[in-house]
């Protein structure tokens, strides 16, 4: 009997327990719906732009950035082996173009983190605005304050197509990874998603 009552109350503290965690994840996904959904405001000026590739509006927004004055210096982390400067942005003007390069090594997060760094340093880089979608700027400015703690860096948070049509069954999955992505990322610097190639 006593046995039985021990069983039952373990079983109750499991149950308790597992509801608050249930709880604690809805409430933090909430908020980071809501979150991944505002409108960016302008950075301030700083010395260079990176646009981490992954998505639609990302390339386009740093480069409206760099063309309006809000950095001198441009880099796009994480393009295809493939891809050229001139068929990427094809009207570019030259005085623009001179301005921006391509990284070509990073395939994750983590990877944009450490090619971001790199060009950093060997541009004397003392600030950076961040350009990516709104449900990934979190996870990006985690892995950047982490590579350049020496760094300013400003977010740019650009809204994702995904975000800016009735949610449906991809966008909660969409959201729901990245939001346990960036859990992860907050446990530590090692985790088999940071290492990963991910799905920005």
């Amino acid at each position: 009997m006593t046995e039985h009552r021990h069983g039952a109350g373990r079983l109750l503290v499991f149950i308790l327990a597992t509801g608050c965690l249930a709880g604690l994840w809805l409430a933090g996904f909430v908020w980071f719906v809501f979150d991944a959904m505002r409108s960016p405001p302008l950075p301030p000026p700083s010395d260079g732009i990176v646009a981490l590739t992954g998505g639609n509006g990302r390339v386009e927004a740093s480069l409206w950035l760099l063309s309006h004055g809000s950095g001198h210096l441009l880099l796009i982390s994480g393009v295809d082996p493939h891809v050229t400067l001139a068929g990427l942005m094809p009207a570019l003007q030259p005085d623009l173009a001179n301005r921006v390069t391509l990284g070509y090594r990073a395939t994750s997060t983590a990877g944009n983190a450490i090619e971001t760094t790199s060009w950093v340093r060997h541009n004397g880089i003392h600030s950076l605005i961040v350009v990516t979608a709104g449900y990934h700027i979190r996870r990006a400015m985690l892995e950047m304050s982490r590579s350049l703690p020496d760094i300013a860096l400003h977010p740019y948070a650009v809204q994702s197509p995904a975000l800016r049509r009735p949610f449906g069954r991809k966008t909660f999955r969409l959201l729901a990874m990245e939001y346990d992505k960036l859990l992860l990322a907050f446990i530590g610097p090692v985790s088999f998603f940071r290492h990963s190639s991910d799905a920005f």
